[in-house]
């Protein structure tokens, strides 16, 4: 009699806006020999796009608005109840525009997933596009890491380079990015729901060995 096959891994998946990481992922989910399952998409905006996305593949949804808790801590605490109750592998934040308490981040050690447009460590924040235009750079892109105290400081998986135009513009560098993080993002999820990428005590492992630099994927 064969054993019961080990259960397939299960994707949480957070966002607040129109979810184009979120639909990324769902079409890659959709492929014949794609190792997990997203069981469920969360936002803070009631009215957030990705839900609609979410709710036309079938992927059941819930909402934590923000707005309706007087601390960080209290969403925070809404939150990790509703995440407990879906009790996800991997949670994956795809546009999630909240800052997380360091309690919340501790508690979920390794199982987070951020993506962030810019080449970490470089632009944490807001407005990457343009702080890359106005240094100069000629290299551009975008970040996968998993989610630590420090904000968008955490150890970091993989990255996409994009080379930046004389012509680019904050807009124009914003849709290449993009196009890189469709691209990305699906790859590392993939790596983590198949054991292959890990937090360590230090730092990222990959097929358990140590990761000095991020994997890149070079610019296009």
């Amino acid at each position: 009699m064969k054993a019961d096959p080990s259960p397939r891994p299960k994707i949480l998946i957070l966002v607040s806006g129109e979810g184009s990481n979120l639909q990324a992922l769902i079409e890659a989910s959709r492929e014949r020999d794609y190792p997990a399952d997203i069981v469920a998409v969360g936002s803070n905006q009631a009215k957030a796009p990705a839900l609609a996305k979410a709710a036309h593949a079938n992927i059941p949804t819930f909402v934590i608005e923000h707005g309706r808790y007087g601390s960080r801590d209290e969403f925070d605490g809404a939150l990790m109840q509703e995440i407990r109750r879906h009790n996800p592998d991997l949670i994956v934040l795809a546009g999630f525009m909240r800052i997380l308490t360091e309690g919340f981040v501790r508690a979920l050690r390794g199982q987070l997933l951020n993506i962030h447009p810019s080449l970490l460590p470089k632009y944490t924040g807001l407005n990457t596009h343009q702080r890359a235009l106005n240094a100069g750079d000629k290299l551009h892109g975008v970040s996968v890491h998993f989610v630590t105290e420090e904000l968008d400081g955490g150890p970091i998986v993989a990255q996409a380079q994009i080379a930046v135009g004389a012509d680019d513009s904050a807009e124009t560098l914003a849709q290449k990015v993009q196009a890189q993080e469709h691209v990305l993002y699906p790859i590392v999820v993939r790596w983590c729901c198949e054991g292959r990428v890990q937090l360590g005590a230090e730092q990222v492992l990959f097929d358990g060995q140590a990761l000095h630099q991020p994997l890149v994927l070079p610019a296009n």
